[in-house]
């Protein structure tokens, strides 16, 4: 009988320990993998921080204004001496140099107007000689032209010449020949001359004219340049800057800088 009992209780006391050894066992595996398991995680946030902190690097946006660049007054002549009215153009300020523009196409087109009557009317006096004048055909200086104008016929301004004692300013009669039929036809010959030449000086007015406008148009341009240089020396830039803060366990934030400089 209590062999039996003894029996019993042994192989209850070897159940006690078994059940204990096991329940070792399960929490050594349980502490083990807790301990891995905050490892892990550990080195994964850490590696998201370092990602998310990246991330922050490249989430930035910068705006920036700058201050506009300085003009070259140097350029700005160029441009009037080319065009008048470029240089106020590139200055940023046509609204004067508009009248430098159109007072340029205007002289542009008086000097073309004064040289096709000019040369209208050198054609014209020059067929009238031939036709009036009794001129040989062929080319003549200019002198030559102005001359018979004043005199009746080649002889009558020889002897002149002749009487004056200057000899090497006289006229061959075969190659340089004119008698005109009449004193009125002489008269009317040399208002076309007149106006011809009249036409071609006024060419070089024109053409002066151009130069002036263009004078001006430079100095206007040099004192607006000018002007806008020292608006942007005392002007204001600023600086925007827009980021996303990126943070482990935190909610990300989103951040704005300005700044300003004078």
């Amino acid at each position: 009988m209590f062999g039996g009992r003894k029996q019993s209780g042994i192989s209850k006391t070897r159940g006690v320990r078994l059940n204990i050894m096991i329940k070792n066992v399960i929490l050594s595996l349980l502490f083990t993998v807790s301990v891995f398991a905050q490892s892990s995680t550990k080195s994964i946030m850490e590696l998201k921080s370092k990602k998310f902190t990246r991330a922050v690097n490249h989430n930035s946006l910068n705006i920036l204004s700058e201050k506009p660049k300085k003009k070259s007054i140097g350029l700005g002549i160029i441009y009037s001496l080319l065009l008048p009215g470029m240089g106020e153009l590139y200055a940023e300020s046509y609204q004067s140099g508009k009248y430098f523009t159109i007072a340029d196409g205007m002289l542009w087109s008086v000097l073309a107007g004064f040289d096709i009557y000019g040369i209208n009317q050198r054609n014209n006096y020059r067929a009238f000689a031939q036709s009036f004048g009794n001129v040989s055909s062929g080319s003549k200086e200019d002198k030559f032209y102005a001359d018979i104008g004043f005199y009746d016929s080649v002889d009558d301004f020889n002897k002149e010449k002749e009487l004056n004692r200057d000899f090497n300013n006289t006229y061959d009669p075969k190659t340089h020949y004119w008698r005109w039929e009449s004193d009125s036809q002489r008269k009317e010959f040399r208002n076309m001359w007149s106006s011809s030449e009249n036409a071609f000086n006024n060419i070089r007015f024109a053409v002066g004219a151009l130069i002036l406008n263009r004078i001006v148009s430079a100095i206007n341009a040099v004192r607006l340049i000018a002007a806008y240089n020292k608006n942007i020396s005392t002007g204001l830039s600023w600086n925007i800057s827009f980021g996303v803060q990126n943070k482990v366990n935190l909610p990300s934030t989103f951040e704005m800088k300005f700044s300003t400089h004078f």
